[in-house]
């Protein structure tokens, strides 16, 4: 079977049928809504529970799915799709560490239009990371959908008892099955994660992950329609789409796809970095850890989400901040609101825009900042688990807070709970705090000492952040990025704005939204006060491949240039379909 030489051990097939599909595993919307899908044994839950509650995690994590957001109503569905799926480990040349890949084949395979979606996880997620927009739009219309996990995911080895987790999301001990991540054997404790600790600078790879995924896609429907054989991209259209970490990926794999394997690309919300323009993600994450928390103090900022609290006070955390700056000389003023604006003026000078400072609230209050530059800093420097940049460290959270060994029904978990980056689940980051006002404030300026800085250290990380920048790719193929005017996590200045630029000076016409009032996170939206101000960037996404798939199959014209909806924030009320701006 050709292009099996990718893949690493088995290929697993499974058949997902009448209580148990392929894009809910059975549960439809309300049980994709409802609690945590039950394991019967806590600590060796079975694989097809493991399964059913990773498509759960991964619908919640992605898709708006609360009582006002409109998903199933207002626009979206969870279709029963019967099917089977191929799961496996494939591997890069020269890489140390498998992504996994994953194959999902409808029932109703459109053989009249053959159809291969190919997308790459959100985030760091597992496998079904990016269910919810490709899968809830490719299988009920009769698509194969290709997923990678593109050397990110869940699978979290666990040095305590040197286990990991197999092919079927169960656990195992190292030498017992092939695993998803198993790192180099090491005394003592603490968690391992892929994305941070394989060595690999997985995030320079995404691209040749996704087509990886979409050859081992090819090379499966082979095997479902033995009769139908050859698929190839002569005679099956792919195309690629994904979100945030997806959608750069599915626009590296553009810039690199020589053997024009790709139909067209949809790609929402991309963390994408242009040669030359722009800035990476690394860069402005570790300057959001530091200035933000105190920018955000500022008076202009008093009515968003998660800057105040209930009482109307910013954070104590975020005023010390400017306190902290100050002692440093990082800051002259010496009242805190006058810190504040001294710090808003920095990052308008850097480029953030009000709206990206007021959404990114969300990301100072969640701690995301500091969560990113720790794994992505560890990624780049190719650091092992017991020698992550600045001491930080994963391990198992306790009760009271402190690192410790987490038990066995945690550990059983972590293949369909986990996000892919601690904390989170169980796991906790430790590591690089004192004893002062602003605890955290060293461990951040260590992780921006390598931009910013001039050793070997920096050098390496600037060398590794470089090569993830992405390619042109080839003239004439459709192209749409979709991103939230509001996006707080990926600001369309630091990343989509300077892409789309950058190809029309090429000769590109890549097709652009910036949509007002959308966001990083549909999943945010229906915590209370956040949805009132934002819209879904889920449903242009599934519009704008209606229309990808009315061009390859309908011979609709590609269009030039398309206005971009005007819609409306929700509100505290129920999404309308007006209010999208897509009618």
């Amino acid at each position: 079977m050709r292009d099996l030489d990718i893949v690493q051990g088995e290929v697993r097939l499974t058949a997902h049928r009448e209580h148990d599909d392929l894009l809910s595993a059975g549960l439809g919307l309300a049980g994709l809504r409802g609690a945590p899908a039950a394991f019967a044994d806590a600590q060796r839950p079975s694989a097809q529970e493991l399964r059913r509650r990773a498509i759960q995690t991964s619908w919640k994590g992605i898709a708006d799915l609360g009582p006002l957001g409109g998903y199933g109503t207002v626009y979206g569905a969870v279709a029963h799709v019967p099917g089977v799926e191929y799961h496996a480990f494939a591997k890069l040349s020269g890489a140390h560490a498998p992504h996994r890949v994953l194959l999902q084949v409808p029932d109703n395979f459109d053989h009249a239009h053959r159809c291969l979606v190919v997308t790459a996880s959100s985030g760091s997620r597992g496998i079904y990371g990016a269910i919810a927009l490709a899968g809830a739009w490719g299988l009920p219309r009769g698509c194969a959908v290709a997923y990678t996990d593109k050397g990110a995911g869940t699978g979290y080895f666990d040095f305590s008892d040197d286990s990991g987790v197999g092919l079927s999301g169960e656990r195992a001990q190292r030498g017992a099955a092939l695993l998803e991540f198993e790192p180099p054997a090491s005394h003592g404790e603490g968690i391992a994660i892929k994305h941070a600790h394989s060595g690999d600078n997985p995030e320079a790879d995404w691209g040749r992950h996704v087509l990886q995924a979409a050859r081992f896609g090819l090379a499966m429907l082979d095997r479902a329609f033995p009769g139908q054989a050859p698929f190839t991209p002569q005679n099956t259209r792919i195309i690629a789409t994904g979100l945030s970490n997806g959608g750069g990926a599915v626009l590296q794999a553009a810039g690199i796809d020589d053997q024009r394997m790709l139909a067209g690309v949809v790609a929402l919300e991309p963390n994408v970095y242009t040669p030359g323009r722009g800035r990476a993600l690394y860069d402005y994450a570790t300057e959001a850890a530091i200035w933000l928390p105190c920018a955000l103090t500022d008076a202009r900022f008093a009515a968003v989400p998660f800057a105040r609290d209930v009482h109307g006070q910013a954070p104590a955390a975020w005023t010390a901040r400017g306190a902290s700056l100050r002692e440093r000389g990082q800051l002259s003023a010496s009242t805190p609101p006058a810190q504040a604006a001294q710090a808003y003026e920095r990052l308008r000078g850097a480029g953030w825009t009000d709206q990206a400072m007021a959404t990114a609230a969300l990301s100072v209050a969640f701690d995301l900042w500091r969560t990113l530059g720790a794994a992505y800093a560890s990624a780049y420097l190719r650091r092992g688990a017991h020698e992550m940049p600045g001491g930080y460290r994963y391990a198992g959270t306790l009760a009271d807070g402190k690192p410790g060994v987490a038990d066995a029904a945690t550990r059983a978990g972590w293949w369909a709970d986990a996000s892919g980056i601690p904390p989170g689940n169980g796991v906790g980051l430790f590591g690089q705090t004192d004893g002062s006002i602003d605890p955290q404030l060293a461990g951040c300026e260590q992780l921006r000492s390598l931009w910013t800085g001039d050793d070997a250290q920096a050098r390496t990380l600037r060398a590794s952040v470089a090569a993830v920048a992405v390619g042109l790719p080839r003239e004439n193929l459709p192209l749409w990025v979709l991103h939230g005017a509001d996006d707080g996590l990926l600001p369309t200045t630091f990343s989509s704005e300077p892409y789309v630029a950058w190809l029309g000076e090429h000769g590109r016409k890549p097709l652009y939204w910036k949509l007002p009032h959308a966001q990083h996170f549909d999943a945010f939206l229906a915590l209370p006060g956040f949805g009132d101000r934002h819209l879904p960037l889920l449903p242009y996404g599934y519009a704008a491949l209606d229309r990808l798939w009315a061009h390859l199959y309908a011979e609709r014209p590609w269009p030039a240039d398309l206005p971009t909806p005007a819609g409306t924030p929700r509100g505290a009320g129920p999404l309308q379909r007006g209010m999208l701006g897509l009618d």
